[in-house]
């Protein structure tokens, strides 16, 4: 179980890393387009603020998380794209200071929230410190978009096993959102650390595979590239599907990344 102290400095370590990196951006910076169709670096930090706002919300006061996502009905989806409407009215300035209102708000009650009381969320509640392996994820796949706007490599760093985590607990939402059942096999998963170590998560017999370097995974499970384009090995057909398929958020997959798009990240 992940301890909660831990994913909070990683989850603050990652939203800092990302806030110095458009801090010193001018306007035409932040309307750069990014890899995500139709989306610009603004509408990258307005989705972010968005999702810490309503985590914050599911922390600190659940009835008015709840009463957001009642609001939104069957299409929360469209609710979360809808909403970036209000955050892309602010110049830059006032985004960035929006951005780090509300994650600072939701990291305190993600860290104030009893560690063994599960919070409401999207599919299912969830316990405050997979919440914040979520925002981790969050802030990791949409700042990766803004680092491939403005040409900025990643260094990688061992809070991605967070990432990593919850890719293999939510490892069925690729199946999910393209209505197919997922097999009845436990996967195995061996990623090396940025640092060198191994991670690993699953059965150790487990006869459905998946080994490679752990960036490259995280990479892979929020779709920033495409699989051909990583260093990821499978072993087992089923094993072989999923780096097709994984994704680690709720809804549509999207169209991804193509093949040779981009060049291979550094770790």
């Amino acid at each position: 179980m992940t301890q909660l102290k831990e994913v909070i400095a990683d989850l603050t370590a990652e939203c800092d890393e990302l806030d110095g990196l458009v801090a010193g951006l001018d306007g035409s910076r932040w309307a750069q387009e990014t890899p995500a169709p139709g989306w610009t670096v603004a509408h990258q930090i307005g989705h972010l603020s968005f999702v810490f706002r309503i985590a914050g919300l599911a922390a600190s006061d659940p009835e008015a998380f709840k009463a957001v996502a009642a609001g939104a009905g069957s299409d929360f989806d469209g609710a979360v794209n809808a909403a970036l409407a209000d955050y892309l009215r602010h110049p830059p300035a006032e985004l960035l200071g929006r951005w780090r209102e509300e994650r600072t708000a939701c990291i305190e009650a993600l860290a104030a929230a009893p560690p063994d009381r599960p919070v409401p969320w999207l599919v299912r509640p969830l316990p405050p410190a997979v919440l914040a392996c979520a925002g981790l994820m969050e802030t990791f796949a949409h700042g990766q978009d803004i680092r491939d706007a403005l040409g900025v490599a990643r260094t990688a760093d061992d809070r991605l096993r967070h990432v990593c985590g919850f890719a293999v607990l939510t490892w069925e939402f690729g199946y999910q959102s393209r209505g197919l059942t997922p097999p009845g096999t436990a996967f195995r998963y061996e990623l090396t650390a940025p640092s060198g170590g191994l991670w690993t998560f699953g059965p150790e017999d487990a006869q459905q595979r998946i080994t490679g370097p752990a960036l490259d995974f995280c990479l892979l499970v929020t779709r920033r590239r495409h699989r051909d384009d990583l260093a990821l090995t499978a072993v087992g057909a089923d094993a072989d599907a999923w780096l097709d398929i994984a994704q680690a958020y709720r809804g549509p997959a999207g169209p991804g990344r193509r093949p040779g798009q981009f060049a291979p990240v550094p770790a």
